[in-house]
Formats: C-alpha cells, sequence, structure tokens
C-alpha cells in the first residue's frame, strides 16, 4: 500500500519508508494526478502544465518516461506486462488511483467537509484528525507552477475553514480558556477574516476576559479599516454590542468538569542564529512566555541539524542566514527526515526570493527578527497549531510586489459590484463573510461567485485571487 503525501514535503510511502520519485519535474507528473482527485488528464494538458509556454520538443516521450519510472517506483513488485494499479493509463492521458485514506489531500478534504450535525464532540474530533495530516505547505515544491499554486491556496482556504470550525465547536463545547492562545495566533496570522476576530472574542468573554473580548474587537475593526476601508461587519457589531449589554445568550455552557488537573504542554524551541546577540534576545522572549522552553541554541546551520537530532525540539526558529549551511539548506535537511518539528525561519528584512524558497522548503512561518515579541510568540503557537504566520510586514512587501504588474484594468468589463465581490475574495473572505459584507445571502453569493468563475474561464477562486492581484484590483490599501 502506497500512501501519497502533499500536505507537506512531496511524498510518497511504503511500508513506513519513503520512495524514490526522481527529480521534481517527474514528480510533478504525480502531483498533477494528485490534485485531479482521480480524474484523468489527457496527456496535453500535462505537457502544457509542466512546461507552460515552453514544452521541449520530445515532451510527449519525456512524459511517457516519467510514468513509466513513476510507476515502478508505486508499484515495484508489479509484472513487466501487468497493468499498472496506482498510476493508470487513461485514454488519453493518465489517471491516479487510490482510496481517499491514503492520499492525505484527499483524505483532508472529505473530512473537512464531511457533516456530523448536532454532535460537537464527532466534529471536534474529526477535525482535529483532518488538521493533523498538515506537516507544511502544500505543493511548496511545485510552486512555480500555475495548477500547483490554485491548489495550495485552495487546500489552504480549507484548512483555515477547518481551523474555524473546529475552534467554533470548541467554544461551543464551553472550553473557550484553553482555545485563546491559538485563536490569537490565528486572528494575527489571518487578520482579515472576521470569523478568526469573532472567536476570539467569544472565547475571551466566555473566559470572563470581557475588556480583552472588546479590544480584540477593536483591533479587528483598526485592520479592516486600514486595509480595506471598511468597518466591521454586522456580525462582528452585534457580538460587540452583545458584550458591551452582557447579553445572556453569549455565555454559553459551562466549561466540561476536569477530573485532575493537567500540566500545561511545555514547547521545546531550538534557537539558531549565528549572532550571540540575537539568541540572548530570543532566550529572553522564549523565557518570559509560559510554555515555552529553550532547549538548545546553534551558531550554523550544521550545529542546528545536531541539536535538532540530541533534543527532539518541537520547533526550531532558524535564521535565514548562517555560516557552514545557511538557513535554508539547514531547515531542508531538517524537514526532510520522519517526524520533523516546525521550522520558523527569521531574517532582518523580507525579500521575495527570501520568502518564496522558506517556503517552498516546507517551513511554517517567516517572520522578521524586528517583530514585536508578541509576534514571535504567534508564530510559534501558530506553526504548532498546523497554521503558517507570515509577518505581516512581509505580506505587505509581497502585496506591493504584486500591485501594478499588468493593466490594472477589471478584466472583462466587470462591473463595481463584481469588482467588489473579487476584492473580497483577494482577501481571503469565505462566502459568508462576503454575504455578511454586502448584506446579502449566502447562496446569492455562491453563485455569482460561480458565474464570475466561468465567465473569466477560471477553474477556483484561487485563480481569481491571482488575477486580481495581477491586474491591480488589489493593491496595499484597497
Amino acid at each position: 500500500m502506497v500512501i501519497l503525501r502533499a500536505l507537506g514535503p512531496f511524498q510518497a510511502i511504503s511500508d513506513g519508508r519513503p520512495l524514490d520519485l526522481g527529480g521534481q519535474r517527474q514528480q510533478a507528473v504525480l502531483a498533477r494526478l494528485l490534485v485531479a482527485g482521480g480524474r484523468a488528464i489527457p496527456v496535453s494538458t500535462l505537457i502544457d502544465e509542466l512546461w507552460p509556454g515552453r514544452p521541449p520538443a520530445q515532451a510527449l516521450s519525456t512524459i511517457q518516461g516519467y510514468v513509466s519510472r513513476l510507476r515502478r517506483a508505486l508499484e515495484p513488485g508489479r509484472a513487466p506486462r501487468e497493468e499498472a494499479g496506482v498510476l493508470v493509463s487513461a485514454p488519453p492521458g493518465y489517471a491516479l488511483r487510490a482510496d481517499v485514506e491514503n492520499v492525505d489531500a484527499w483524505h483532508f478534504e472529505h473530512l473537512v467537509k464531511r457533516d456530523d450535525g448536532d454532535d460537537l464532540a464527532a466534529t471536534l474530533t474529526r477535525l482535529d484528525t483532518a488538521l493533523a495530516l498538515w506537516r507544511g505547505p502544500a505543493l511548496a515544491e511545485f510552486g512555480d507552477l500555475a495548477w500547483a499554486q490554485a491548489e495550495a491556496q485552495r487546500l489552504d482556504d480549507l484548512r483555515l475553514i477547518a481551523v474555524e470550525r473546529r475552534a467554533d465547536a470548541a467554544v461551543r463545547l464551553g472550553r473557550s480558556a484553553a482555545l485563546i492562545p491559538d485563536l490569537e495566533a490565528h486572528a494575527s496570522a489571518h487578520p482579515l477574516r472576521e470569523e478568526a476576530w469573532r472567536l476570539l472574542a467569544l472565547a475571551l468573554y466566555r473566559a470572563g476576559r470581557q475588556a480583552d473580548a472588546l479590544g480584540a474587537l477593536r483591533r479587528a475593526r483598526d485592520v479592516l479599516r486600514d486595509e480595506l476601508g471598511l468597518d466591521l461587519g454586522p456580525a462582528l457589531q452585534r457580538l460587540e454590542q452583545d458584550i458591551l449589554g452582557q447579553a445572556a445568550h453569549l455565555d454559553g455552557p459551562a466549561a466540561p468538569p476536569v477530573s485532575a488537573p493537567r500540566p500545561a504542554e511545555v514547547l521545546r524551541v531550538v534557537v539558531a542564529d549565528d549572532q550571540a546577540l540575537v539568541r540572548t534576545g530570543l532566550k529572553v522572549v522564549l523565557d518570559s512566555e509560559p510554555g515555552l522552553e529553550l532547549v538548545a541554541e546553534a551558531e550554523n546551520g550544521e550545529q542546528a541539524i545536531q541539536q535538532v537530532h540530541l533534543t527532539r525540539p518541537d520547533v526550531v526558529l532558524m535564521d535565514i542566514q548562517m555560516p557552514r549551511l545557511d538557513g535554508l539548506a539547514a531547515a531542508r535537511r531538517i524537514l526532510a527526515e520522519n517526524d520533523p518539528p516546525k521550522v520558523i525561519m527569521m531574517t532582518t528584512f523580507g525579500t521575495d526570493d527570501n520568502l518564496y524558497s522558506a517556503l517552498r522548503a516546507g517551513v511554517s512561518g517567516f517572520v522578521l527578527k524586528t517583530s514585536a515579541p508578541e509576534q514571535l510568540i504567534a508564530a510559534i503557537r501558530a506553526a504548532v497549531a498546523g497554521d503558517a504566520l507570515i509577518d505581516p510586514a512581509v505580506t505587505t512587501h509581497l502585496i506591493a510586489a504584486f500591485a501594478g504588474r499588468h493593466n490594472p484594468a477589471a478584466p472583462g468589463g466587470l462591473s463595481d459590484t463584481e469588482v467588489d465581490l473579487v476584492r473580497l475574495i483577494a482577501r481571503g473572505f469565505t462566502n459568508r463573510q462576503i454575504a455578511v459584507t454586502l448584506a446579502v445571502d449566502e447562496p446569492e453569493v455562491a453563485a455569482e461567485v460561480t458565474g464570475l468563475l466561468k465567465r473569466l474561464d477560471l477553474i477556483d477562486r484561487a485563480q481569481l485571487v491571482v488575477l486580481a492581484y495581477e491586474t491591480g484590483l488589489v493593491s496595499p490599501g484597497t
């Protein structure tokens, strides 16, 4: 039985060991078929998507060679003339055949979309299982290919939905206090998601922290005004008024009784930086935060790898530029091992190349060394929760790099209403959040989005996000 893993470093596992899938282009054939979800992909499409705009003269025979070698890797015991059972011929192309549970991306999506009705405990268990499948950014090795970018964004959107649905179930079960650190990290990592702020404020209120709950909503209002020029949506405005009025319906169920106190989980951290002053500063930050423990320091990439082997930490804070093996190379080696820790990259400045290289290496965060301590702590907790936090200063820099790259005119003569819809999608709003913002029904939003994708000849909303940035519909401050 072969297990395929795309939610993190791309792998095929058999009998607990990774299989040799060959070079990156050959792996991309298997990854593209995985993304198709079992549907057949014509060879002509594989060629166009693996070599966009510049296929080699022998592209067909090259694809056939890739498929042949992948089949030998995936089914080494198959007889020479026996029909393949995993990577199958499906004229005029190929398809991937596997059980849903044996492909982490398929299994994750199945778990997220399943409905447990009113059984909140079952929902919580199901989404815990789904989120545990993530080991890092999805399909990062193929980040220069449009289909992989679109699928990675789609899967990440689903992951955020899962995080919020899990939190909603836990809050409704009366487990608010334990959720607060994770919700703080989630809201910091995704400050434009109103559902993140709603859950955080509600959890704080139910934990007896009314002032902090109102403070969270003020932070949400500031972010939305600065980034989108919008006020809080109706749902957050109602929540704010209910908190001020101490509405009875906000109280929710009492926290479940605990038979015996359990010690708080301590997250073990390794710090790798060639500057002693930086290591000292990070040690002060970690020592001041309950639940975090500095277990080792390293001055270069080689030492970092050694310390990971010795201490088995939960998180590694890794400088991106160090002597004797830089941080990116060290991160790749650490993340290639079985059951690796989370790795968060640090730098004194954010550049596109550094960010993309770090994400492709499979890291779970990217922060500036000048970040506030609470931002660093949020990155650590987000990484351990299966999330990934990128410093807002870096995010703004990347958005600025997209702005004005092409003709900023709206594509296809979009109406003002459609432009507003595209901008909200590009900012990470779900259909539910868009419905609240525009004061319309959610099914109406879903129908508008589907129609817009069809008219612009786009596959999914991730492609619409890319289009919004590249055409200048979204830029810093819009």
